[in-house]
């Protein structure tokens, strides 16, 4: 119990010193364990059959369901899907995509706007696996992952950053929009294949949803806002401690041409010339104090 009890607050500790990114990983991975460590007790306990069967009934509670009439008994489970994992490989490629996509969102536009991105595109790609499953072969009953939500966070960082260059092994730098790209090509071939079609749907799904939430924060309206004000009410219900007040967050546009706050000439100039190098050089050309301001600015 002692030991469990360390576990419980080194993994508390870590979520409230961490990035948002850093804390979706490690919730990720906290419910991957919890799952697997179930099943594991579950079979030592009641027998391989009769142990998997009631691991499987309890799981798909907390799955998206492929009909809507079972949806309305488990309306909890289009959230509850997007951070549960039962596969090691499933589990290490969607971390490694939110930690490479949800970096550059946050470095460029804020952390406050990785996790509404996140919850979005999980959502939306809910959405998609539902109706996929009325109209298309090979769907599953059930439908359980991030990768939906990991997409959308590849759509976000494709319109922000296309040229950011990340180092792969074996590969070495390559451009943001060519992981993304390869990706999106897995997941038609997955669906003319009739191979997961449901899941590549969800996929899909969360992308045009980053895509459509970056689209929408150039023309003046945050989409972040109303999801982080949700969240920050349902925080003060849990600690029972009255809501700050936030300052309003201005938007703050990469692309040139998008609706920007009026700013001092010189605060404008020096936020061209990092974008600038941005494009040409990568984010991480950048120098420490340069983030620092762009991190400032994506505040404002």
């Amino acid at each position: 119990m002692a030991l469990l009890r360390s576990i419980w607050n080194d993994l508390m500790y870590t979520l409230r010193v961490s990035n948002i990114v850093t804390r979706l990983i490690v919730i990720n991975f906290a419910v991957f364990l919890l799952a697997n460590l179930t099943l594991g007790l579950m079979l030592l306990t009641m027998g391989r059959e009769s142990g998997s069967a009631a691991f499987d009934t309890g799981l798909h509670w907390f799955c998206v369901p492929a009909s809507p009439y079972r949806l309305l008994f488990q309306i909890w489970s289009p959230i509850t899907y997007m951070f549960l994992h039962l596969s090691l490989w499933h589990l290490i490629g969607n971390l490694i995509f939110m930690h490479m996509f949800g970096t550059v969102i946050s470095d460029l536009v804020g952390p406050r706007r990785v996790l509404p991105i996140y919850l979005l595109g999980g959502l939306i790609g809910a959405l998609a696996f539902m109706v996929s499953a009325q109209v298309l072969p090979s769907v599953g009953l059930y439908a359980l992952g991030a990768s939906g939500a990991v997409m959308a966070l590849a759509g976000a960082a494709l319109l922000l950053a296309p040229d950011y260059r990340i180092r792969l092994l074996l590969l070495g730098d390559v451009k943001l929009k060519y992981i993304v790209l390869v990706l999106l090509v897995f997941d038609l071939i997955g669906i003319a294949g009739q191979y997961n079609s449901g899941g590549h749907a969800a996929h899909l799904g969360g992308f045009v949803m980053g895509v459509l939430f970056v689209n929408a924060m150039r023309s003046g309206r945050d989409w972040a806002e109303p999801v982080n004000r949700l969240l920050d009410y349902l925080s003060g219900l849990l600690t029972r401690r009255p809501k700050p007040r936030r300052r309003a967050e201005r938007v703050f546009t990469v692309v040139r041409g998008g609706r920007a706050p009026a700013d001092e000439p010189p605060f404008q100039e020096r936020l061209d010339a990092i974008l600038d190098k941005i494009k040409a050089s990568g984010l991480e050309s950048l120098t420490p104090e340069e983030k620092e301001f762009l991190y400032n600015a994506s505040k404002k």
